[in-house]
This record gives C-alpha cells, sequence and structure tokens, in this order.
C-alpha cells in the first residue's frame, strides 16, 4: 500500500511506554492534588499510594522509557497514516449525507490498556471502545496476524484499522447502540445481533478500501492481503484452531466466508448503503 508520513496525527495516542495507561486511581483535581501532596511530606507517608493514585512524580518516574526500533517506529508512522486516512474519506461521505463526524481516535498499547471500557490485556486483540470513541491496537496482533493466521502485509493491517473505525461510523450513526437494545430485547438473537454488527463493520472496511483504489494507493496484491486477514479472523477459523470444532452458535464475528464476502461488497461497490448486513438478521 502508497502511504505518505504526514507526522504524528493528533488522533493517535501512543502508550506503548506508558505501562498500559494511566493507574485506576480516586480522581483528583489540581487543588486536590496539591493538599494530598502537602500532607504526604508533613507526615511522611506517601498519601497517594495509601488512597490508590499516582502521584505527580510516580506518574513521570515510573513510566518506563519506550523501547522501540526504527521498524516498530515506521509502523507507528503509517498508523497514523491510517487512521487519518480513513477517517478522511468517512468525514467526506458523512458531510455529504449532512450528518456531522467526530473524530476517533487510534490508541497505541504494550501488553495491557486502560479505556474508558475497562482494562484489556493484548490478547483481546484490537478493538473499538464506544464510550470514548477510541480504537485500541497492540503491534503484537500484527506479529500474530502474521505468524499464526497467515496474514502478512501492509494492507492487512490496514483492514484492521479500517474494522476498527467501522465499528466509530456505526457508533456515530446510532446502529451500535441499536443493536445493543435490540441483544437486550431479544437476547436469544445476540450472537447472531453481534455477527451481523461485525460483518457491517468488515464491509465498511471495504468501503476505504475501495477509496484507496480509487485514489491509487493500493498495490497488487494488496486486496487479497485484505481478505487474507479478513478470512483468517473467521469465528469457524479460530475456533477450528483452538478446538478443532465449529459451533455456529457461538459466532460473535461471523465465519471466514462471510467475512470475505461482506468485505469483498464493500470493496466492490464503494457505497456504506450495500452493507446492511442487517436485512437477514430480523434486527430492525
Amino acid at each position: 500500500m502508497k502511504w505518505e508520513n504526514r507526522g504524528r496525527s493528533r488522533n493517535l495516542e501512543d502508550r506503548r511506554g506508558g505501562g498500559g495507561g494511566r493507574g485506576a486511581g480516586i480522581p483528583l483535581g489540581i487543588g486536590g492534588t496539591l493538599v494530598l501532596l502537602v500532607l504526604s511530606l508533613v507526615f511522611g507517608v506517601d498519601l497517594f499510594s495509601v488512597l490508590g493514585i499516582t502521584s505527580p512524580q510516580g506518574s513521570m518516574s515510573s513510566r518506563p522509557p519506550l523501547e522501540s526500533n526504527p521498524a516498530e517506529e515506521e509502523l507507528a508512522d503509517f498508523m497514523s497514516f491510517l487512521i487519518d486516512d480513513t477517517q478522511e474519506v468517512w468525514r467526506a461521505m458523512f458531510v455529504e449525507s449532512g450528518v456531522p463526524y467526530e473524530d476517533a481516535t487510534l490508541v497505541l498499547f504494550r501488553d495491557r490498556v486502560e479505556s474508558a471500557c475497562g482494562v484489556a490485556p493484548s490478547s483481546v486483540g484490537p478493538f473499538y471502545c464506544p464510550l470514548d470513541a477510541k480504537v485500541y491496537l497492540d503491534f503484537a496482533f500484527y506479529d500474530t496476524l502474521r505468524g499464526r493466521y497467515g496474514a502478512p502485509g501492509d494492507f492487512a493491517q490496514a483492514y484492521v484499522v479500517a474494522h476498527e473505525i467501522g465499528h466509530h461510523v456505526q457508533n456515530l450513526l446510532g446502529t451500535a447502540s441499536e443493536v445493543r437494545q435490540a441483544q437486550q430485547a431479544r437476547p436469544g438473537e445476540a450472537n447472531q445481533l453481534s455477527v451481523a454488527l461485525e460483518l457491517q463493520a468488515d464491509c465498511y472496511a471495504g468501503v476505504y478500501g475501495s477509496s484507496a483504489q480509487s485514489r491509487g494507493l493500493l498495490e497488487r496484491g494488496d486486496l487479497e492481503e485484505g481478505l487474507r486477514a479478513a478470512a483468517a479472523v473467521g469465528d469457524d477459523r479460530l475456533q477450528r484452531q483452538a478446538t478443532g470444532r465449529i459451533n455456529t452458535e457461538t459466532f460473535t464475528h461471523g465465519s471466514s466466508e462471510q467475512r470475505m464476502t461482506w468485505f469483498s461488497r464493500g470493496f466492490d461497490t464503494g457505497d456504506p448503503n450495500a452493507c446492511n448486513t442487517f436485512s437477514r438478521a430480523s434486527a430492525f
């Protein structure tokens, strides 16, 4: 995939050197922080630790330095490009429909991260949190995607980001909240509705891919990289690798075939209106 280094985006938050993000302590304003700091000095006790609060000194000194390498920093630059490029595509589409677009943020982390949706280990994979409108990504997932799942390539990486931004689009349009309400009202259809939501995000990722192709950003083999990535994270393939068995009733993201089909539909049409994955799910 052709891309250019535009410098780090304002929508990129790099927590790779931050030990997984902020500590989960009691929030304090500036005044409260100063009071506790003075009392700690007077009594000779670290009241920040006692109360489960990260002190101003601790938050700086305990933060390990960022250990990286040129290849990883180039990948971070690529992620910065992607978070801006995907959202530029959607911002233009929202303008055409008269709906305001609000930016999402891409958070890079290592090992574990704190989000508004809770603390998550790297093993959960990339995810979007609607409560803070942020996408969370550990580069280790790309190693897994390439090594364990056999889906290498920069456009495979782009597919991952575009899929998560697809969830952001669903959040802005109200689709995600409607699905959550439907799942609560009809718990027997919860998994089916989850699959429809994920397949729509795949279709939206294809819409981005279509835009990238029309702008001459895709190179030979890029589309195949995206399709391999979509297939690699199909529920059937993951279940087979994990247990040797497939249980379609427990699917939450869709089969490999479904994920490739909907990604292709978005790519071929370039039209988000073609991404109605709920028509067969009796969702609305």
